[in-house]
């Protein structure tokens, strides 16, 4: 069977796409330039305007292109798992569900010696700061993020509301940061001890070590109590060092 060949403007649209999610993944959306994208994509900039209006447009079509399918997969995964649960999924589990579907749409390109991965595509999206992003997510992941806090809620039903909530943005936060950051492939290879190791794999480790966090018992009284030794230690050092020197003066 012959591939189907994507006309000029499919051609074009998908280059400017995988241009911003190149540059997009590395710099993160508000550092990104419309010049930096048609020069990687090597498109001027009439084709920007032409096919999608504007740097915003252009990004939210990027996003809805790839988040989209992803909900959807971890919609319909969830949604199987709770059906072959005798009782509420772990939060292992709800952590693996979230993110197992990103394993599947791992992609690289071999011929530009450049790896996309959606790994690193999908912590930049949870971990970038930018007002655009931040709004994007607020609508869009909104009905998704809400159908796994029940989905958790069940799993800890001891823990209030509230702090499961922050809990859970801790949680993404802190897997986010890592897959978005130059140095993934780095700590894959201290958690394999120099074996090659897959994104899955360090995946697993990042869950289990997040989900730990998420179960962990409240803060104790005597936590606080050490913590505030602490704090109050640092300002008599600081007190100290900025009390004036003393000392009698040499005639």
């Amino acid at each position: 069977m012959v591939a189907k060949k994507l006309s000029a403007p499919n051609v074009t649209k998908t280059r400017l796409l995988d241009a911003t999610e190149a540059l997009f993944i590395k710099y993160g959306y508000d550092a990104v330039l419309l010049r930096q994208i048609t020069e990687k994509a090597q498109v001027n900039l009439a084709a920007v305007n032409y096919h999608f209006g504007d740097k915003d447009s252009l990004m939210k079509t990027l996003l809805m292109q790839r988040l989209e399918p992803l909900n959807e997969q971890r919609l319909e995964l969830l949604a199987r798992c709770e059906a072959e649960s005798d009782g509420p999924l772990d939060c292992d589990t709800l952590l693996g569900v979230l993110f197992a579907p990103a394993m599947g749409l791992e992609r690289s390109d071999p011929a530009s010696g450049e790896g996309r991965s959606f790994i690193r595509f999908l912590g930049r999206v949870y971990s970038d700061t930018s007002p655009f992003i931040q709004e994007y997510l607020k609508v869009h992941y909104q009905p998704v993020f809400q159908r796994f806090f029940e989905a958790f809620a069940l799993a800890l039903p001891d823990l209030p509301r509230n702090e499961l909530g922050v809990r859970l943005q801790f949680a993404l936060k802190a897997i986010s940061g890592v897959m978005a950051g130059t140095e993934l492939r780095l700590l894959m290879n201290s958690m394999s001890l120099g074996r090659p190791a897959t994104d899955a794999e360090v995946m697993a480790k990042l869950i289990t070590l997040v989900s730990a966090a998420i179960r962990v018992p409240q803060q104790s009284p005597e936590a606080e109590t050490a913590l505030a030794r602490v704090l109050d230690t640092q300002r008599a050092i600081r007190g100290q060092s900025a009390l004036p020197a003393t000392g009698k003066v040499a005639r």
